[in-house]
C-alpha cells in the first residue's frame, strides 16, 4: 500500500491507542476505513473519466482520419471509372482493326520497316456475296477445276 513494514504499522497503532484511547479507537478506525473507501472511489471515478476522455480523443482522431480517407476517395471517384476505361480501350482496339489491311500493315512494321507475315487474305466480293445469301462460297479449287457441260447429276438408280 504505502510500503510500510509491520513494525511501522504496529508503532502507528500503538501511538493511535495512546492518543485516541481504547474506547474511541474502533470508531476512529471505522471512520478511517470509510474515508479510505471514499478516496478510493473518487480516485476510481477520476481514472475512469480520464480514460473515457482519452478514448473520446482517440475516437475523434480516428473519426478525422476516416473523414480524410473518405474525402480522398470522393475526390478520386470522378476521375476513375473502370467501365468507361474498358469501353474506351475496346473502342480503340476495334477502331484500330477497322482501319483495314493498310492499318494492319502499318502496325506490323517493325523498326526496319519490314511488314510481318501475319496478314490474313480477305474474301473476294463474290465470296462475300455468296456468304450473305447463305450459299457456300466457291473454293479456289472449285474455280480452277474443269466442269463437264450438259452433265446431269446422279440421283440414283432409275426404275
Amino acid at each position: 500500500m504505502l510500503d510500510m513494514s509491520w513494525g511501522e504499522v504496529m508503532l502507528i497503532g500503538g501511538v493511535a491507542l495512546i492518543v485516541i484511547g481504547p474506547k474511541d479507537l474502533p470508531k476512529a478506525l471505522r471512520t478511517l476505513g470509510q474515508i479510505t473507501t471514499k478516496v478510493r472511489r473518487m480516485a476510481g471515478e477520476f481514472q475512469s473519466q480520464f480514460n473515457e476522455a482519452i478514448r473520446e480523443a482517440e475516437l475523434e482522431e480516428v473519426r478525422r482520419d476516416v473523414e480524410g480517407v473518405k474525402r480522398t476517395v470522393d475526390a478520386a471517384r470522378p476521375s476513375f471509372n473502370p467501365v468507361d476505361t474498358i469501353r474506351n480501350e475496346i473502342r480503340t482496339a476495334v477502331e484500330g482493326r477497322a482501319g483495314g489491311p493498310s492499318a494492319a500493315k502499318d502496325s506490323a512494321k517493325d523498326a526496319t520497316g519490314d511488314v510481318g507475315s501475319f496478314d490474313v487474305p480477305r474474301p473476294t466480293p463474290e465470296q462475300q456475296t455468296a456468304q450473305m445469301h447463305g450459299a457456300a462460297a466457291p473454293s479456289a479449287a472449285a474455280e480452277t477445276s474443269p466442269t463437264i457441260p450438259d452433265s446431269k447429276p446422279e440421283t440414283g438408280p432409275t426404275p
